[in-house]
């Protein structure tokens, strides 16, 4: 399969931002804002307007709607050194395959260095960014050793832009998308939680940190975005390394787009799955890390993604 935009049918389409006064005696003391000669006082004129205009150029510099030139464009993608320029360059570069537009394809060597780079932020952006032209040979090869990434956010990417390319070498990765998501203590020692149960997290919000008696205190972080779902442990309770503390619950986009991979690579294997959100939402908290409130457009879409499965087994 080798369409350049696959898109499974939608559950919507049913088949799926002082100055100083100069002495001159005799002289009116002048008035509030104003100097000697009755003149505006410049100064308290001018910063509001320079703060305003600051502001504006500080967006436009790093809104990433601004266009870039090639300069900028070879300077961002090799200085690293500024992730959001860098990111902002793979934003434009993007959007360019989007239009199908040929010059992009100089710069696909860059994209494909970016997706080892140090930074996990580049490495996840470089591999959505590589999912964008499943017509290039250079993208496909280097999109499938990310898989095995320590970065779960550049996996899970890494995986829905293989399916792109018609490959479904990915589909664990597409699988554990749907699952809860463990969080571990990355050392020993007292757990003192930030967030509860339900609370919202994005990558690097801080679920908990661990305290070591005689040394800084350790971050928690999630590594991807959803709910808090269950914490595992008491709050300010001992734990040891590798513990687990928290069970994260997949969010709502990260489901949404797992599940129309899933139509076009899932094999019966993941339909149990694919399946736990068509139920309908019971009441009372989860006692299995599976949401309780599924909106309709998942449940349209997993009911969708569980019968293309069905239908391929039959083939």
């Amino acid at each position: 399969m080798k369409n350049r935009n696959p898109e499974p049918p939608t559950g919507e389409q049913s088949g799926l931002s002082s100055s100083s006064l100069d002495p001159a005696p005799p002289r009116r003391e002048p008035a509030a804002g104003a100097s000697s000669s009755g003149r505006p006082n410049l100064v308290i004129a001018i910063v509001p307007v320079l703060l305003v205009l600051v502001t504006f150029l500080f967006w436009y510099q790093t809104w990433f709607g601004r266009r870039l030139s090639d300069a900028e464009l070879g300077k961002y993608l090799s200085d690293t050194s500024k992730p959001r320029e860098t990111q902002h360059a793979l934003s434009q570069l993007a959007e360019q395959m989007a239009r199908g537009d040929p010059a992009v394809r100089q710069w696909y060597p860059r994209v494909v260095a970016l997706s080892g780079n140090k930074e996990s932020g580049l490495r996840v952006m470089a591999a959505w960014v590589m999912g964008q032209d499943n017509r290039s040979e250079e993208f496909h090869t280097a999109l499938k050793p990310l898989l095995d990434d320590p970065d779960p956010m550049v996996r899970r990417n890494a995986a829905l832009a293989l399916v792109r390319f018609g490959d479904s070498s990915g589909r664990a990765e597409l699988r554990a998308m749907l699952q809860p998501y463990p969080l571990t203590a990355p050392q020993a020692g007292k757990v003192i939680f930030r967030l509860k149960e339900r609370d919202s997290v994005g990558p690097g919000s801080i679920v908990a940190r661990i305290q070591v008696e005689g040394s800084p205190r350790i971050d928690v972080h999630s590594p991807l975005s959803g709910t808090v779902e269950r914490r595992l442990v008491e709050d300010e309770s001992a734990v040891r390394a590798g513990e687990q503390i928290a069970i994260l619950a997949p969010g709502e986009g990260q489901v949404w787009e797992c599940l129309r991979a899933l139509y076009f690579v899932g094999t019966e294997e993941d339909l149990p799955d694919v399946e736990r959100f068509v139920r309908q939402p019971r009441p009372g908290p989860s006692a299995d890390g599976w949401p309780t409130d599924i909106p309709d457009r998942i449940q349209q879409q997993a009911a969708l993604t569980a019968q293309a499965i069905r239908q391929r087994a039959q083939e």
